[in-house]
C-alpha cells in the first residue's frame, strides 16, 4: 500500500516538515514520485523505522556523525 507524505509522516511519528527534510537530506525512507506527489510504500516506512532502531543513547554510527560536524 502507498501513502502520501502526511499519512506517512503520521505512520512513522514525525511531523512533515521532518519528513520532508530527510527526504531533501537523503536520511529518510524510500520513496517515490508519481508526477508531482511523493508517495511511500508503507514497507519502506517499516524497513526504515528498523533500519534507524538504537539500543542505546549513542551508537558508534551516531559518534561518527557528531565527529564530522564538530570538524566542520
Amino acid at each position: 500500500m502507498n501513502i502520501r507524505v502526511r499519512a506517512a509522516a503520521e505512520y512513522v511519528g514525525l511531523s512533515k516538515s521532518t519528513l520532508d527534510k530527510h527526504r531533501h537530506y537523503g536520511t529518510g525512507p524510500r520513496y517515490y514520485k508519481l508526477g508531482r506527489s511523493v508517495v511511500y510504500a508503507v514497507s519502506d516506512l517499516d524497513a526504515w523505522l528498523v533500519e534507524n532502531t538504537r539500543t542505546g543513547t549513542w551508537s558508534a554510527n551516531d559518534n561518527r556523525a557528531n565527529a564530522s560536524q564538530v570538524a566542520a
